[in-house]
């Protein structure tokens, strides 16, 4: 679809694909319903599907085991808050992830202001998603100054985890069976089987519609 400018237009849907606009323009526009997920990446609107319940279901997963985490361990209190589906502000773009954590703050983020320390994805079934989850957005990402982008990948099995350090990017890739440790979060273990077993619930049925 060739782009276009947004105008004086306040309200998006699915065909607004492609208008061009500014983050101003985006943060104050009007979202028509909550079927489509809209983001803005370098000035131009994409607008795609809600999250499958395949990836929906092990980010609510890991959503409950961190604020269990934060609620019961010792150290819990490290966690200040923990949303899905919430925008992270980058200067030219809007990205839509799957799951954000903020970490030491010891106060309620200001969701456009502090950057979050962790950023997860749940990776989706479309080339084009993998390819902008596992490039476009680390260097978005890690460029902001998040401190970990998590990468969970139910069609390759793994977890892959883009840590910030001083000497540069770090990568660090956990097999299907493993368990995550971060020192962001002292005592807090994430179980990969635990999720990976929760989007295998949703596969698709022989015959059937995909879920």
């Amino acid at each position: 679809m060739a782009t276009q400018h947004v105008g004086t237009r306040t309200k998006i849907g699915l065909d607004s694909a492609g208008l061009l606009m500014t983050p101003a323009e985006f943060d104050a526009i009007t979202r028509s319903d909550g079927r489509y997920r809209y983001e803005l990446i370098r000035g131009v609107l994409v607008v795609s599907r809600l999250p499958l319940p395949a990836e929906s279901d092990p980010n609510e997963e890991l959503g409950h085991l961190l604020r269990k985490y934060q609620e019961d361990h010792p150290q819990g209190s490290v966690l200040d808050a923990t949303l899905a589906e919430r925008y992270v502000y980058l200067k030219e773009s809007r990205r839509r992830a799957d799951r954000l954590v903020w970490v030491g703050l010891e106060r309620t983020p200001d969701l456009e202001r502090d950057v979050p320390a962790i950023v997860v994805e749940f990776v989706s079934r479309g080339k084009r998603d993998q390819v902008r989850d596992y490039q476009g957005k680390r260097s978005e990402y890690l460029g902001l100054g998040v401190s970990e982008y998590w990468i969970i990948d139910r069609f390759r099995r793994i977890m892959t985890v883009h840590r910030n350090t001083p000497d540069g990017p770090v990568e660090q890739v956990l097999a299907e069976a493993d368990t995550y440790r971060t020192p962001l979060l002292p005592g807090f273990e994430l179980p990969l089987p635990r999720l990976l077993t929760l989007a295998d619930r949703w596969k698709r049925p022989r015959g059937g519609k995909p879920k």
